[in-house]
């Protein structure tokens, strides 16, 4: 089956996150769309981006090094979705505008180690383990507390709320628990943060049901890649 034109994908995206904002009694303005690019070529970005998407999400450091300079003419806001090595910070801070996955303590120190070095600020989100699942990464709940402490005590770091990457599962419905203890969970620690990054091309309308404000979506918009 031909792939649909990254408009045509994007306009269906766009509809489904609406109507799913709308049965939870939620602006649909309130949920950002993170493209998610893992694979994807410069050239189907640039339609995406000529189709309104303004926010990249990349997985890996170096992709989105590579990608970024080749496309320094667009003004895209750049995110880093995947897990970053703490020896990377360095590349990392001030690159992406927002790094939605730190999943340790070690982590947030080198992060402002290297924003102070580099006279820069970087917002995060903290990646939660609220499914406790041994194959993904994130503090445990419970540890959640101490790991704002730090940084709330850390210069240079800004966190603007919480991440989680539920086990897969080809039923959507399997995330609602995982979406819901980490919503639940940002209200009892932190009713403070704004963001909650939760959701991808297989569960996002459950996300947003459950309070996303930001969903990672690269097959629905982009196809299948290899």
């Amino acid at each position: 089956m031909s792939q649909l034109p990254v408009a045509e994908a994007l306009s269906r995206i766009r509809a489904r996150i609406a109507a799913a904002a709308r049965r939870a009694g939620r602006n649909p303005t309130e949920i950002g769309l993170v493209a998610v690019t893992k694979g994807v070529s410069a050239d189907r970005i640039r339609e995406a981006v000529a189709a309104g998407i303004s926010c990249i999400g990349e997985n890996r450091l170096q992709e989105a090094v590579s990608k970024s300079a080749s496309m320094a003419d667009l003004d895209l806001d750049w995110h880093l979705i995947g897990h970053l090595q703490r020896n990377k910070a360095p590349k990392a801070v001030g690159r992406f505008s927002l790094i939605h996955s730190v999943d340790s303590e070690p982590l947030l120190r080198a992060l402002s180690e290297h924003v102070t070095r580099q006279g820069v600020g970087q917002r995060v989100l903290i990646q939660v383990n609220v499914a406790r699942d041994p194959d993904k990464r994130g503090f445990a709940p419970e540890d959640l507390a101490s790991a704002l402490n730090t940084a709330e005590r850390l210069p240079g770091i800004q966190v603007d709320g919480l991440m989680t990457v539920p086990a897969y599962d080809p039923d959507p419905e399997a995330a609602r628990p995982a979406f819901r203890a980490l919503a639940d969970l940002r209200d009892r620690v932190a009713p403070g943060l704004e963001e909650l990054s939760m959701g991808m091309t297989g569960d996002f309308e459950v996300a947003v049901e459950e309070g996303a404000t930001l969903v990672r979506i690269g097959t629905g918009i982009f196809g299948n890649r290899s």
